[in-house]
Parts: structure tokens; sequence; C-alpha cells
């Protein structure tokens, strides 16, 4: 049992209380697959609620480990009869999206995706809404992302249904963007030239105490209709965060320069290149970040009380999370969330193509492996496993992504050995597994994240066959104009030995595999 999956003695102190006929409430969740959501639900299931969560992907959501034990409704948050569908028999809505896009089209997506669900909940005469929303200091200029928020909150806390906004600032965490970015900014960098933000006093929060305070919402009585602040109970300049990371890392301090030549877009760039954030997560977490987040009274007690034991420190945050590194124990991550500009759309089906500009790259190879040992080796490719092929040619091509803006090939992965729908490998998202079976063989399908002009696709399966396994490859991409297909042509010639040492290299370690697995000769 760890502390991250398991709810600890302060979470069943908020269990959920029953309706007046004696049955559970019922919790809708927004944004349930990503970092929070994804932590929050098993908790609300583990308190006694019962839980339905609205996601754009019903098969990604289902393949969360809670996935079988909610009831999921395919949707946005702004389609407004998939809204009314989730909203039906709901006593409490958790509100925990936002976009995170750059263009200038994200803020009216935020308050179209409010509008909807705050009508949708007065309409179905639901209870309460809890909202997350981030923590600021008022009668300041506000970041777009900050301020659209803000207007989120106010949206619903005009709605009619009494509504909690709860405004947090950096939180800490095994997988938040935020300690992912003072993780590796503070290990990578021995001396660190920062802007000048890094002297701004911050609140940090422990993901613990997050989640407390979003249980803790669901019982706050139907009088409160307000926004309250919540933090940790430290407050420290950003400096003295990646300092006291240091710390409990076993790394010598770091020497921190603020200058003030960095604007907001060159920090989120250089946060690009030196950890695995890529810039379009980075911009709004650094714009969060040029004003002061400090939590400016303690109106929160009075509503949800601090949990048994207090409130968690920053390094005691740190050192949790710091206990939890291993891809396998990573209950949610940053890397969930979607990369914006990324190709949205499933891979369209053979069919499909007639018509089509479509260049592929097709690999098979036999190998005396069985179809399990097979699919151990494709099912936990990228991450610290490599591609098994022409590391530098990955390693370049990883570097050009991220001097590009994209996500480059240092997100790694989740799991060493497991794979769901959604889940970031490099700069790839899994959009599809169909796990192997003797009789069926298994699939592996990728879906590229980088920065490419068209959409890319890797297949991976491994097919039952009479001497043992097929493995099939399969690389896809559609271009986009004349510059996709110059893109094609131009790496074409390096495909002979990404592509197929790849498959050489992954078919050799099935068989590496089975030839471990072999008794020895007597």
């Amino acid at each position: 049992m760890t502390e991250l999956t398991q709810p600890t003695g302060r979470e069943s102190a908020l269990r959920a209380l029953p309706r007046e006929d004696g049955s559970a409430p019922r919790a809708l969740v927004l944004g349930a697959t990503g970092y929070i959501g994804g932590r929050l639900t098993p908790r609300l299931l583990n308190g006694g609620y019962r839980v339905r969560v609205l996601a754009r992907d019903a098969a990604r959501a289902a393949s969360f480990p809670w996935g079988s034990e909610c009831e999921i409704v395919e949707g946005s948050a702004d389609e407004a009869d998939a809204v009314r569908t989730a909203m039906d028999d709901v006593d409490v809505v958790y509100y925990l999206i936002h976009s995170m896009g750059a263009g200038k089209g994200f803020e009216d997506a935020d308050q179209r995706a409010a509008t909807t669900i705050a009508q949708a909940a007065k309409d179905a005469g639901v209870r309460r809404i809890v909202y997350l929303g981030g923590l600021h200091p008022d009668d300041v200029k506000l970041s777009p992302h900050l301020r659209s928020r803000v207007e989120v909150g106010e949206i619903l806390l005009d709605s009619g249904v009494p509504t909690l906004v709860l405004q947090a600032g950096v939180v800490i965490g095994s997988g938040s963007a935020s300690f992912e970015m003072i993780r590796h900014l503070t290990e990578v960098l021995p001396y660190m030239p920062a802007p000048k933000w890094v002297r701004n006093r911050i609140q940090p929060i422990a993901i613990r105490d997050v989640l407390h305070y979003l249980l803790g919402a669901a019982r706050v009585g139907d009088e409160v209709n307000r926004t309250v602040d919540i933090g940790g109970p430290d407050v420290l300049r950003y400096g003295q965060m990646m300092n006291g990371y240091a710390v409990e890392a076993g790394l010598p301090q770091r020497g921190i320069a603020a200058l003030p030549v960095l604007t907001p877009e060159l920090a989120s760039h250089w946060v690009n290149l030196v950890t695995p954030v890529p810039r379009s997560i980075a911009r709004p977490l650094v714009a969060s970040l040029q004003n002061e987040c400090v939590v400016k009274n303690d109106d929160i007690d009075a509503l949800i009380p601090p949990p048994d034991g207090g409130l968690t420190p920053y390094r005691t945050a740190v050192r949790l999370a710091l206990g939890r590194v291993d891809a396998d124990s990573v209950e949610t991550s940053w890397q969930d969330a979607e990369v914006s500009g990324a190709p949205s759309d499933p891979l369209p089906s053979d069919p499909d193509w007639a018509g089509r500009t479509v260049f592929t790259d097709q690999r098979t190879l036999q190998t005396k492996a069985s179809v399990d040992q097979l699919w151990r080796v494709i099912v936990g490719i990228g991450g610290e496993n490599g591609w098994y092929s022409s590391p530098f040619l990955w390693a370049l091509r990883g570097w050009m992504d991220r001097l590009m803006g994209g996500v480059g090939l240092r997100r790694g992965r989740r799991s060493r050995t497991r794979a769901r729908i959604g889940d970031a490998i490099d700069f790839w998202r899994v959009e599809a597994v169909e796990e192997s079976d003797a009789e069926t063989g298994g699939l592996l399908r990728l879906r590229a994240e980088m920065k490419v002009p068209g959409s890319a696709w890797l297949e991976l399966r491994a097919v039952p066959d009479a001497e043992g396994a097929r493995y099939e490859q399969r690389a896809i991409f559609f271009p986009r104009g004349l510059t996709g297909r110059l893109y094609w042509f131009a790496v074409l010639p390096f495909h002979g030995s990404i592509f197929a040492g790849m498959a050489a290299r992954i078919t050799g370690a099935a068989e590496g595999a089975k030839a471990e697995a072999e008794p020895a000769p007597d």
C-alpha cells in the first residue's frame, strides 16, 4: 500500500455523507484523466461516493485502474447534450479542467465550457460545484491563463449553484509539472541564470493536501458560495524551493543569479530545453510565477479543518515525491495532458486512406520467441528501455523537437512494463493497446506528438505463428502540404537504419528473453 494510491486515515475522515434516503451521493469529475482528477477519483470511490466522469475519450478513461468502477460519459465540457447526461442525479461536481493552449481561443473555450457546466448544474439541481483555480495576488495584472481561471471561477460562482473555488499555487508531488520543473532545473544546472521571479515568494502545497481540501469541499454547507486560498505551511522564494529540493535529493546547493532580461517567453523556452516539460505547458507555469503567490488569509480553516497532523511542509512533500520516483508507482502525471497542436484524431482505418496521400514504412520479421515474450519487449519500448535502434539519431530527433518547442524524448514513460491508452512515451502518445494473448497477439499504436508537418503513427504488433511469433511494424505518415512531403523524403534515407534496426533488435531482445527462460542443458 502506497501513500499515493490508498486512502490515508485523514482521507477516511472525509467520507461521503449519505443522502436523506440513505443512498450514497454521486460525484461528477471533470478532468478525471488529468493529474489532479486522476488522483481524486479513486479517493472519492474509496470515500463512498458513486463516481461518474465526463471524458472526451471513454476508452482512455476506462484504461485507468479505477475505470471499471466509474460510470463514464463520453463528451467534452462544452457539449451541452453530453454535459446534461453527465449531470443527471449528481450531488457534487468537481471542475478540474483548464485549457493549456497558447492561442487567443483558449480563453473563449474556457468560458464556453464553464457556462455550459454552470447552466447544466443549475438545471440538474446539483448541490455543490468545486473548482480548483490558481492562487494569485489581488490588484495585479494576471497572465492570460491565470486571468482565464479567475473568470471561470466567477462564472461558476454566479451559476446559482453553491460553489467553492479553491485557489492553489505550486503543487508538489511526483508527476506534477511544477515539481518536475523544479527537479530538472535543479539537477541539470549546478549554477542557474534565472528570471527575476526566482526571488518571488511562493506558498507551495503538497498534492496530498490538495486532495484533502478537494474531498472536504464536498461536505461544506450549502450556504457557502465563495473563493478561498489554499497553501502549505511554508512561504519560500522560488530559489529556496530549488535549493530545498537539492538538499532532499542529496545535491549541493545551487547558485542562482536573478536576471531581469529573461522574459516569460524566453524563460519558457529555457525550461523547454532544460526540463522534460514542453513549452506549451511551461509557458503558463512560468507566467503564473511572475507575481508572488501567497495565501492571503486562513479562511479555509473554518470551512475545511487542516488534516490530522497538519499540512505537509515543503521539504516533506519533496521527500514523499522523491520516494516515489519509480515510474511504475507514479499515479498520475503532467504527461497525461494532451499536447496542444498535436494530432488529435485517431488513426483512420485503411479503407479511409483512399484518395489521400499517405507514406508508410512496413517491416515484418519472424522470431522463435513466443508471442508473450515478443509482446513484453514491444510494450516496454521507449523511456529507459530506448527504441532499439540508432540511439544517436533518436536523441538528435528529440533535441530537434525540443528546439522547435516540442516535447522531445525526455518525457520518458509512466511504467517500464505497461502501457495504457493516453500514456506518454517520449514524444509519442499511446492511442491503442490490444493486450497480447496466445491466439490473437497484441497491438501497440503510438501517435506522434513531436513537431512534424503532418500526422504520424507507429504500430507494433506481436502475431502468433506456427514457429513462434511474427513481429509487424508499420510507420504511417499523413503529410500536410508540400512541407510534409519534403519532410518525409528528407528523413527517408534514415529509415533503413532506424526502422530496420528497430525491428531486428526488438525480435533479438525477444529471442534473448526466450533463451534466458529455457532451462540450461544437462
